[in-house]
């Protein structure tokens, strides 16, 4: 008889509970029960038949997949559930109709564009490491910004040890008190762009994310999302496709 069991992060995935990285650390901090016993990680289920709870909750496959684009205004964290009441994006898109999360994140303090999805397989494949996703942003900060500051973040700063691949970065404007700066990077560090500012003494007024993959924020208000249309998912279907394998 043909096997029908998955690896558990997958189905977690695929029931729109998080990306299958974010399933996998809520399986190894034991928050994730099978037919009412502590899953581990490598475990599978049968989608069928076993009986999956994330913190107690039962998990039900989703139905139609969706992706929708989100501008995330400052304020609001990426993480889907937090201990400390802190406003989260997902209370900006209760209304779309399906539980979704984030692609990606933006800290607390940044702003502007947020995929969101539920479906797993997508999300896992676009912010996977080999798909070398450009992301744009929009960074203020405080005072002049000279041309040895520009060379170090281009060729990359030292970051826990290990050096941040090379950037776009440069002047879209100067103001008496401050500078717009543009970075297209394609990795996806924990504040990266805050701490490569920092490391070359430059404060971050405001940072907002304008452009993922040629995928466009441009007038959708603050806090609103709207679905990606058919040439934005082609667009990042066709980039995610390059990512890894599934199992």
């Amino acid at each position: 008889m043909k096997e029908n069991k998955i690896r558990l992060q997958k189905h977690l995935s695929e029931c729109g509970v998080a990306s299958r990285r974010k399933a996998e650390e809520l399986i190894s901090q034991g928050k994730v029960k099978i037919n009412g016993h502590t899953a581990f990680l490598g475990a599978k289920v049968d989608p069928k038949r076993d009986k999956v709870t994330v913190r107690g909750r039962s998990v039900v496959p989703s139905g139609e997949k969706l992706y929708i684009m989100l501008n995330k205004p400052r304020g609001f964290i990426t993480t889907m559930r937090d201990e400390l009441g802190r406003k989260n994006v997902s209370e900006l898109v209760s209304d779309a109709g399906a539980r979704l999360f984030p692609v990606g994140r933006l800290d607390r303090d940044s702003e502007g564009l947020l995929i969101m999805t539920n479906d797993g397989d997508f999300a896992n494949r676009l912010v996977h490491p080999s798909s070398h996703v450009n992301k744009t942003y929009r960074v203020t900060v405080k005072g002049e910004v000279v041309d040895e500051q520009l060379l170090k973040m281009r060729d990359g700063i030292l970051l826990d040890g290990r050096k941040t691949l090379p950037c776009d970065c440069f002047v879209a404007e100067r103001k008496p008190d401050r500078t717009v700066l543009i970075f297209i990077l394609n990795e996806g560090r924990n504040r990266q762009i805050r701490r490569m500012c920092e490391a070359v003494g430059l404060a971050v007024l405001r940072l907002k994310r304008t452009e993922i993959a040629g995928v466009k924020l441009g007038m959708l208000p603050q806090g609103k999302w709207r679905p990606l249309n058919e040439r934005e998912m082609r667009r990042l279907t066709n980039i995610s496709q390059k990512g890894p394998e599934t199992k």
